[in-house]
């Protein structure tokens, strides 16, 4: 089976890789250079996974001069390609769940800057945002949705081409994880990227920045979506 997941971010691509393990073969955004962004306007995490997944489906297959290396793999049917994509974010008790699926944004909200706002950014915003609010006052959660779409040779969808991305969402597989935890008052470690060096998870007192790769995996939202995922994956590579 082949993974084509649907971003360029590496932290993220290394994050699910070590999930889900060695048994796929897996491409990235870094695979389709020509692909365009999906906007992310939706109002929830699993709208924007959706839209990332099936807009990702709906252009390989608008653009089939674009699919050599979905064939490079030696697939003997496309049935067994499947692109996967997430959204995930931070949200905070304290902001009213802020800032939520504008999580990478934060930062360039109400600014006329596109695209994602450096870490750093976000992170300063949000101590500014939480400055004066106690520790008791400062919960907060990850949350991820993965949501993962098949592609097909797509006769089917190519003969009802109006209700394509209806098709395609019902036939997609929608997958979430939390971590519950609290924003500490400044960052600290190296490692992790995004929020992590202002995220304590429950039932420790280090960031996920330095609690390591391996602790992170076992207790991130992403890892918990993705090991419902992988369950699923398993099941399928049996049949």
């Amino acid at each position: 089976m082949t993974l084509v997941i649907a971003t360029r971010n590496a932290h993220k691509v290394q994050e699910i890789r070590a999930i889900l393990g060695r048994h796929y073969r897996y491409l990235t955004l870094d695979d389709f250079v020509a692909a365009p962004p999906i906007r992310e306007d939706g109002e929830s995490f699993e709208e924007n996974a959706l839209k990332k997944s099936t807009g990702l489906v709906r252009w390989l297959h608008t653009h089939p001069k674009f699919q050599a290396p979905l064939e490079a793999g030696g697939q003997s049917g496309q049935s067994r390609i499947h692109v996967l994509a997430d959204d995930s974010g931070l949200e905070v008790d304290a902001l009213d769940g802020a800032p939520g699926v504008n999580s990478a944004r934060f930062a360039h909200l109400g600014s006329s800057i596109p695209g994602n706002a450096p870490d750093a950014a976000n992170n300063n915003l949000l101590l500014s945002a939480l400055k004066g609010v106690p520790e008791e006052r400062r919960t907060a959660r990850f949350k991820c949705v993965l949501a993962l779409s098949p592609f097909e040779t797509g006769n089917e969808l190519r003969r009802n081409a109006d209700l394509f991305g209806t098709i395609l969402e019902k036939r997609s597989l929608i997958v979430s994880g939390t971590c519950e935890g609290r924003i500490a008052f400044g960052p600290s470690g190296a490692g992790g990227f995004g929020y992590d060096p202002l995220f304590i998870p429950d039932g420790h007192q280090q960031s996920f920045a330095e609690l390591g790769e391996q602790v992170k995996n076992r207790l991130s939202h992403r890892a918990r979506a993705l090991t419902l995922l992988r369950k699923w994956l398993d099941e399928q590579t049996k049949n």
